[in-house]
């Protein structure tokens, strides 16, 4: 392995992933697409005017479609999210749902052990042979009957993997996400992938070149590997028909990633005025016009196209002591996922199995005898640059309550992804990384703005400081110093960090 080098230290089973050719075969990718993915990362920080480019209007106006979806993706009413550890694998897959979202990226901390480990889970699910042993002495294995399709979403390009070195440089953490796995699993058919934080359709042209080199190096038919992107980014908003038309041969759907959607707006427009300023994060809801905009226009477009178009997290868990809370999750949950299925979507994302069912009802009520609503295509639907930019309409104001929620969410999401869980149970919602992206990146917009809360009061530095004291005294945890300093190092610096994750994966093994 000429090149080559694995620093991260042993994982049960990792021998089985870590294969000599499967590491030549992710080289391989790095070798042919680092240099182009490294010029992309520069490009994202030239941050222009936002809108519908003139010089693709011919692909806005063309006549094409995506490939046609195979088998195991045209029913997907119903979509479980999370990380790849191997409880919530058996659990996943057991859960009733039309696909598991086997997540590495914003629900996983890149732990070398979650990495590979993650792999291996996914080599077993895979073959139908995963099962788990529990600490307790519970034994979970997999029920009989039909399974979700899998559907892996590596990392994002912005992320490296500092365990794997390829000619003296970390290699991309995708590549060594999505190469590990289809390596491993492409055999077996169904190579599915969901792809995040893209913010342009040169970034989707780029995976989908990663896929074309990675069918025909394996002798894989082109056109096997399938892809839904999430629209998570406000400027790939505006590029949603280009980002299918790239991935044309590979794409299956596009997906409103509706939390990482407002980290993007807040971080985009972070330093651009009052207009551009976002109110506490739960008063920005997904009836707030310019958020129906962007779903909309997303059903809109996938239908146009051929693809689908899949709804947002229900981030909400029951709690099977707690029937009040309970009853109020379920409440939510109905609320937003019959509002996606009225608008066309042809499923959505939950996060623990107890809302499968209700997911599943409120589909199977829209859906009828239809495996999903492609023919539903929203001709009504016409949505400009100004109505995706109308930040003003989404109401509320800065709280007090909302800069403690911030501070409070943060650390408690970091302390958890510290210690190696990045699925995090915090008051009764499952938290993955654009939570603490959102409650970090605004206050940072609130504080260098100048924005006063409703009583009056400015949003400083000094009064977060402070709401940072009263957290730390209030948790506890092995963590909870490292995940303060970074809050505030995220938070408050005269430099905006893009993402977070990036100066906490330094801080981790």
């Amino acid at each position: 392995m000429t090149g080559i080098r694995v620093l991260g230290g042993d994982v049960e089973r990792g021998d089985e992933i870590l294969t000599p050719d499967a590491l030549e075969f992710v080289a391989g990718l790095h070798r042919a697409f680092a240099a182009t993915r490294d010029e992309l990362l520069a490009r994202r920080s030239e941050r222009g005017r936002l809108g519908f480019a003139e010089e693709t209007r011919h692909v806005r106006e063309g006549d094409w479609r995506v490939a046609e979806a195979p088998a195991p993706l045209r029913d997907r009413r119903v979509e479980i999210t999370g990380p790849t550890e191997r409880k919530m694998t058996v659990n996943a897959l057991n859960s009733g749902a039309k696909v598991w979202l086997a997540d590495l990226e914003d629900a996983n901390t890149p732990h070398w052990h979650n990495v590979v480990s993650g792999q291996v889970n996914l080599y077993d699910a895979a073959r139908g042979t995963v099962e788990h042993h529990s600490p307790e002495g519970r034994h979970y294995t997999l029920k009989d009957g039909e399974r979700p399709t899998i559907v892996v979403r590596p990392r994002g390009w912005h992320l490296p993997e500092r365990h794997i070195e390829v000619d003296g440089v970390p290699a991309v953490g995708a590549l060594v996400d999505f190469g590990l796995h289809f390596f491993h699993n492409a055999a077996l058919g169904r190579p599915y992938y969901y792809l995040p934080k893209m913010e342009s359709h040169l970034e989707a042209r780029l995976w989908n070149d990663v896929f074309t080199a990675a069918q025909a190096t394996l002798g894989v038919p082109h056109g096997t590997i399938r892809a839904t992107v999430l629209i998570e980014t406000i400027p790939a908003a505006f590029e949603m028909e280009e980002i299918l038309y790239e991935l044309r041969d590979h794409a299956s759907g596009l997906n409103a990633g509706r939390w990482d959607y407002l980290f993007s707006i807040i971080k985009y427009f972070r330093d651009q005025g009052a207009q551009y300023v976002l109110p506490d994060r739960n008063s920005v809801t997904m009836t707030a016009p310019f958020m129906r905009a962007y779903t909309e226009l997303l059903v809109r477009t996938c239908h146009k196209r051929g693809a689908f178009a899949m709804g947002g997290m229900a981030a909400f868990i029951p709690n099977r002591r707690d029937p009040e809370v309970t009853a109020q999750a379920l409440a939510k949950v109905r609320d937003d996922k019959s509002r996606e299925a009225g608008d066309g979507f042809d499923g959505s994302w939950v996060a623990h199995p107890d809302l499968v069912p209700v997911c599943r009802e409120l589909f199977d009520a829209r859906l009828g005898d239809r495996p999903n609503q492609l023919d539903v295509l929203r001709d009504d639907v016409e949505v400009t640059a100004e109505q995706l930019l109308d930040f003003a309409s989404a109401g509320g104001g800065v709280t007090r309550a909302g800069v403690e929620s911030a501070v409070d969410v943060g650390v408690r999401y970091l302390v958890s992804w510290l210690s190696g869980n990045g699925a995090a149970a915090i008051h009764n919602l499952m938290e993955d990384a654009a939570t603490a992206e959102i409650s970090r990146s605004q206050l940072w917009q609130w504080v260098h703005n100048g924005v006063a809360m409703d009583d009056g009061t400015p949003v400083t530095a000094e009064l977060v400081r402070a709401v940072l004291r009263d957290v730390r005294g209030r948790l506890d945890g092995e963590h909870l110093d490292l995940a303060v300093e970074l809050f505030e190092q995220v938070a408050l610096a005269d430099d905006f960090v893009d993402f977070l994750t990036l100066p906490a994966y330094e801080r981790i093994g």
